[in-house]
């Protein structure tokens, strides 16, 4: 295994640029991984290009450098220093990997099922939570529209490995994408707290369904809601206007596969 000892290293500077920048994620097809299980995780689900180790990572967390050791392309020890730098936490365990997006992806494959889409949705903390909810829930899958990446560092973390496993579709044509639904049988269905849509306890599920979670501010934009089928809303019966946009998902995740 290659050691690197300079911070200045291309191969450290580009796994930082790749943790920081959405687009050089975009444009490369990468995304940056750190800690022992969440990289471990990575290595099962997703093709591992970079490993960086610590000396003292690799005595400590054996069982899951292993499993990244047999599956990576290349592996570098480095300092404690240097896991300082490339760290997006407080306590770094000295195990980061780059790895490339899942084949799922890349090829945008919509298959006939139960699927929660999120709509510029900003926040990383609720992007990772809801795919974290899709997973356990048993959905088909998570399309992303605009708005945070799933392969933001912190959207990962939240995810706790979720957004590893589950198939994630990335979409950059709303309209088009939803058009294209439709026209196989999905029922389409933009979620919004306003008390005359349909309660979503109400929906008939069955079939292929597309449920949309907005904008944590702004909701679903307008052109998106009017090319839904229906709209659908959570009752509620206390004095808050909304929900939090990862809750709100919860309950529409729960209501499509519940019937």
């Amino acid at each position: 295994m290659e050691h690197l000892s300079a911070k200045s290293n291309e191969k450290i500077k580009a796994a930082i640029n790749i943790r920081d920048s959405s687009s050089a994620r975009n444009e490369s097809g990468l995304f940056f991984v750190e800690g022992a299980r969440l990289c471990s995780d990575a290595a099962e689900n997703s093709p591992v290009f970079r490993a960086f180790f610590t000396s003292s990572a690799l005595k400590k967390y054996a069982d899951k450098c292993e499993i990244i050791l047999k599956k990576a392309e290349e592996c570098y020890e480095i300092s404690d220093e240097i896991a300082g730098k490339m760290s997006d936490t407080k306590n770094p365990q000295g195990v980061f990997c780059v790895c490339r997006f899942p084949q799922s992806v890349q090829n945008n494959s919509l298959k006939s099922g139960k699927y929660i889409m999120l709509e510029n949705v900003q926040d990383p903390s609720n992007l990772g939570a809801i795919s974290r909810t899709a997973e356990a829930i048993g959905i088909d899958g998570m399309i992303v529209c605009g708005g945070c990446d799933i392969y933001n560092p912190k959207a990962l973390r939240a995810s706790m490995g979720s957004a590893l496993r589950l198939n994630i579709i990335s979409c950059t044509d709303v309209l088009t994408f939803l058009d294209n639904a439709k026209k196989r049988g999905f029922l389409t269905l933009a979620s919004t707290p306003s008390t005359d849509s349909v309660p979503i306890s109400e929906i008939d599920m069955n079939g292929s369904v597309i449920c949309i979670v907005g904008n944590e501010g702004n909701g679903i934009t307008k052109e998106t809601m009017d090319a839904c089928d229906k709209r659908v809303t959570i009752p509620m019966g206390g004095r808050a206007e909304s929900l939090n946009a990862s809750t709100a998902a919860a309950i529409l995740i729960w209501e499509m596969v519940r019937k």
